[in-house]
C-alpha cells in the first residue's frame, strides 16, 4: 500500500512545498506523506517519473457530462441553438441507460486528460432513474467526483423528495464520490424557492451551484444578496456580465465562481470575467461545460483563459491558471483539505506529465510549459486517492472499445428517436427564431 513516485520534475501547488527540480513523492494507503528531494522508502512499489512532471490532478467545477454521446455536434451553435438542441429535442429521448453511458465515458474522458476531480452539473433529470444512472456512472468511473443534482432544465415545483432521495443514497462526504445541490436560480424561478433549496441544502449539509449571467440590465447577483441569500457554499457558474459590484458582494460573502472560457465565448455569453473577478477578490476556477460544444480537456480551457484575459490587460500569468485548475477549484468544491495540491496529509490525486514528448521538449519552466504547451497526450499516469487508474497512457481496468460501441448505439436511437441528422447538417432552430 505504499508507492513511491521518484526522479520526477514536482509542481507541488502549495508554497510550503515548492517545486522540485527532481523530487520523490510517498504514498501510504492513498494518502501523501512526503515530498522531497529524495525519499528512502525501500518496501514500496516504484513508479519512475524520470522525464515526467509530477502534478496535482487538475480539478474540473462544472461539466454536463450526459451530453458525451454527441461531442462536436455543436460546435458552431449559440447558447439558444444549443438548449434548443441539447434539452428540448434530445433530452426528452434519453433513457437511463443513456444517461449512464454518457456520464461514464464523459467520466473516463477527463480522467484521461488529467481531471482527477470532477463536478458533474446534473440537468437530464428525466426521472428519478435517470438520476440514479448517472450517480452509478460516476460510481463505476474511478475518479473523484460531484454529482451535482436539483435543476433539470425547465424544472417546475419542488425538489425537495429527489434531493433528498439522493441524499440518502449519497450520504457520506468523505468518499470519492459526494454530492451538492444544483440551483435553479433567481432567472428560473422565485427568489423564495431559492431561499427554500438554500435551506434544503444547509439542513442535507450540501454545497451548492448555480448558473448565473446578465446582459447589463439585470442584477442576478444583487437581488440574491437584498435578500440574504449569498453563502459560501455556492459556485456561481459563468458570471458573464455582472457588475463590479455584484462580484464585490460575492466575494464578500465567500462564494466561488467557476468559468467556461470556451463555451463563453463561443455561444456568445460575452467575455469571461476573469479579470474583473480578480480584481473583485474572486479566485475564478476553471470548467470544460458540455463536450457537444468544446473539447474536454483542461489544458485547452487554460490556455483560452489564460490569452484572452492577457489579450485585454495583460494580466494572469501561468502560475495563476495552475491554481485556477486545481487549489482554487478543490476549494471551490469544499474538498480543499483532501485534493488540489501536494501536500501531506491530502489524497493522493496525482497526475504524471511527459517531458520527453516532442510537443513540450525541452521543458525549462514546468508551469509555463504546462499552461503554453500542455495537451492531453502528455499525461502518462493518473493516480486518484493512492490508485493507479492511468499508466503508461492507458486507462486501467476498462474496456474502452465496448463502452465506445455502447455510446455509438446509444448516440444513434437518441438521434434517430428525435428525428435529427447526424451528418453535420443539422441546425437546431430555437422557438425564439
Amino acid at each position: 500500500m505504499r508507492i513511491l513516485l521518484t526522479g520526477g520534475t514536482v509542481v507541488s501547488m502549495d508554497p510550503a512545498v515548492g517545486d522540485l527540480e527532481r523530487g520523490d513523492v510517498l504514498i501510504e494507503d492513498g494518502v501523501i506523506v512526503e515530498v522531497a528531494e529524495a525519499v528512502d522508502a525501500p518496501d514500496a512499489e516504484v513508479i519512475d517519473a524520470t522525464d515526467r512532471i509530477v502534478m496535482p490532478g487538475f480539478v474540473d467545477t462544472h461539466r454536463h457530462t450526459w451530453q458525451t454521446a454527441f461531442r462536436g455536434v455543436g460546435a458552431d451553435w449559440t447558447f439558444p441553438e444549443w438548449a434548443q438542441a441539447m434539452h428540448r429535442t434530445l433530452k426528452p429521448r434519453y433513457q437511463p441507460d443513456d444517461v449512464y453511458l454518457g456520464t461514464l465515458l464523459g467520466r473516463l474522458e477527463a480522467l484521461h486528460s488529467g481531471v482527477t476531480t470532477m463536478l458533474d452539473w446534473f440537468h437530464c433529470a428525466q426521472s428519478p432513474e435517470h438520476a440514479d444512472a448517472g450517480v452509478a456512472a460516476l460510481r463505476d468511473a474511478p475518479g473523484r467526483s460531484v454529482f451535482c443534482h436539483g435543476a433539470g432544465w425547465g424544472t417546475d415545483g419542488s425538489v425537495e423528495a429527489e434531493i433528498r432521495r439522493v441524499r440518502s443514497v449519497l450520504s457520506g462526504d468523505d468518499g470519492l464520490l459526494t454530492m451538492s445541490f444544483g440551483l435553479r436560480g433567481a432567472e428560473d424561478t422565485s427568489l423564495d424557492t431559492v431561499a427554500e433549496e438554500l435551506k434544503l441544502a444547509a439542513e442535507l449539509g450540501l454545497r451548492s451551484s448555480l448558473h448565473v449571467g446578465s446582459e447589463g440590465v439585470r442584477r442576478p447577483v444583487a437581488d440574491l444578496h437584498e435578500h440574504g441569500l449569498l453563502r459560501d457554499t455556492t459556485t456561481f457558474v459563468h458570471a458573464n456580465g455582472l457588475g463590479d459590484d455584484e462580484l464585490r458582494m460575492l466575494a464578500d460573502a465567500g462564494a466561488s465562481v467557476s468559468i467556461s472560457p470556451d463555451v463563453e465565448l463561443k455561444m456568445g455569453f460575452g467575455w469571461p470575467m476573469t479579470g474583473r473577478m480578480l480584481a473583485a477578490g474572486l479566485r475564478p476556477t476553471l470548467s470544460v461545460d458540455d463536450v457537444p460544444s468544446v473539447g474536454g480537456d483542461m489544458f485547452s480551457t487554460m490556455r483560452t483563459t489564460y490569452v484572452v484575459q492577457r489579450g485585454l490587460d495583460g494580466g494572469l500569468d501561468s502560475r495563476d491558471l495552475l491554481e485556477f485548475a486545481t487549489v482554487d477549484g478543490a476549494h471551490a468544491l469544499g474538498l480543499a483539505a483532501r485534493t488540489g495540491s501536494l501536500t501531506p496529509d491530502k489524497d493522493a490525486d496525482v497526475i504524471l506529465l511527459r517531458t520527453d514528448d516532442l510537443t513540450v521538449f525541452p521543458v525549462t519552466d514546468p508551469a509555463a510549459t504546462i499552461v503554453a504547451a500542455g495537451h492531453p497526450g502528455l499525461v502518462d499516469t493518473v493516480l486518484v486517492a493512492g490508485r493507479v487508474v492511468k499508466r503508461d497512457g492507458v486507462l486501467a481496468d476498462v474496456d474502452l472499445r465496448a463502452l465506445q460501441t455502447r455510446l455509438l448505439e446509444s448516440r444513434d436511437r437518441v438521434a434517430a428517436a428525435a428525428g435529427v441528422p447526424l451528418d453535420g447538417t443539422w441546425q437546431p432552430q430555437p422557438k425564439s427564431a
